[in-house]
């Protein structure tokens, strides 16, 4: 039995430094993977000190693999400290 039901609205959120054009790689990253996200589905917040971005996106995750195929090239991205 499958944990999840695809399709599904499935939130990620990325951390990293808001410097060399972090929030342009991680956007093309999804759009790789999930296609273009609107507006709506995306959203950003900085660190009181603006030393840090947090980036939720929400996608429609068809599947296991391309879950685990968007986490591991984002882990693998220069500025990115977390994925959750």
């Amino acid at each position: 039995m499958a944990l999840l039901e695809y399709p599904t609205d499935y939130p990620i959120k990325v951390v990293g430094r808001p410097e060399g054009g972090f929030r342009l790689r991680i956007d093309a990253i999804f759009e790789r993977h999930a296609g273009p996200l609107p507006p709506g589905r995306v959203s950003e917040t900085a660190s009181g000190k603006g030393n840090y971005v947090s980036i939720t996106y929400t996608i429609v995750a068809t599947g296991n693999e391309q879950v685990i195929a968007l986490v591991e090239e984002l882990a693998a991205t220069e500025g990115v400290l977390m994925v959750i």
